[in-house]
């Protein structure tokens, strides 16, 4: 099972990006380790009311007129780095 999901929602108003963990315990240091982007405006964790999702959810609002592909390409990477990294610490 893969440790996270990220998807793209556009919306009118903005588009975000959203990060479904398995482990929903690992949000806070998530969102810690996701606040060194500085192409971020701001980062929520809510709880998720969708269907076939985590019970919450990391919200990723960019600044305008970034690159969201660029960015949620760099995210991943980023958490998958993170995500090796604590496998190997364990």
């Amino acid at each position: 099972m893969q440790p996270f999901r990220s998807e793209i929602r556009n919306s009118p108003s903005q588009s975000t990006i959203k990060i479904y963990l398995t482990d929903s315990d690992l949000d806070e240091k998530i969102k810690k380790h996701l606040e060194h982007f500085s192409e971020i405006e701001s980062i929520e964790i809510a709880e998720s009311m969708e269907q076939n999702r985590g019970d919450e959810s990391i919200t990723i609002l960019l600044k305008n007129d970034v690159d969201i592909n660029k960015v949620k390409a760099a995210i991943d990477s980023s958490l998958w780095w993170y995500f090796e990294e604590d496998l190997v610490d364990e």
